[in-house]
């Protein structure tokens, strides 16, 4: 049953941080990974892991909840960050888990971008729109603990539907580990970005 659309004035301040995963054997070699290939963090990636929980560990305000996906890679991820981060509490939302890719899994990136470009569905996967609305729900039931100072852990494409239901410019590229903020406070309308759900 969809939901209802949330008030958009309580969500209005604040910031909230979006960690992407350390890197995997696919993203080092330049394939495609969707949330329907569960994969770990290669060696590089759980370095890329400590470095930014080091980095997310200075931040001011600090972090208060860290929300990952059920994926490993994130998992991975998360747990390095709340290593550094004793005392702060981890809670898993599938939902954020990166878009299901179906055949297109561990094709190039070069390859598949295009079609991703123009929101086209994967063979065997999710549509965007489902995969949007699938982060719309999760980021909902998030609203709230936003005065947790939630950080997520989560995949590019993640990022990419958090920027777009924002209204913030959608990323270029997101590197693995790379830290994000989203200035909740610079929202034009989120009702109208989650209305239709």
């Amino acid at each position: 049953m969809p939901m209802a659309a949330p008030e958009p004035r309580s969500l209005r301040s604040g910031t909230l941080r979006f960690v992407r995963h350390g890197a995997t054997g696919p993203n080092l070699a330049g394939l495609r990974c969707g949330g329907d290939l569960d994969v770990p963090l290669a060696d590089a990636g759980r370095e890329q892991a400590i470095e930014i929980a080091a980095v997310v560990a200075a931040l001011e305000p600090p972090i208060g909840l860290i929300v990952t996906s059920d994926l490993r890679r994130t998992r991975e991820t998360a747990a390095a960050i709340a290593a550094r981060l004793s005392g702060v509490p981890t809670i898993v939302e599938p939902d954020f888990a990166e878009r299901h890719l179906g055949a297109w899994n561990l094709r190039p990136i070069a390859e598949t971008q295009p079609w991703l470009d123009a929101r086209m569905q994967p063979p065997g996967g999710e549509s965007d729109e489902a995969f949007v609305v699938r982060v719309a729900h999760a980021l909902r039931r998030l609203k709230p603990r936003l005065a947790e100072r939630p950080l997520i852990v989560g995949s590019r494409g993640v990022a990419r539907v958090m920027s777009e239901l924002v209204g913030q410019p959608r990323p270029l590229a997101v590197g693995n580990a790379e830290l994000m903020e989203f200035r909740l406070a610079e929202m034009e309308c989120l009702a109208t970005e989650w209305g239709s759900l």
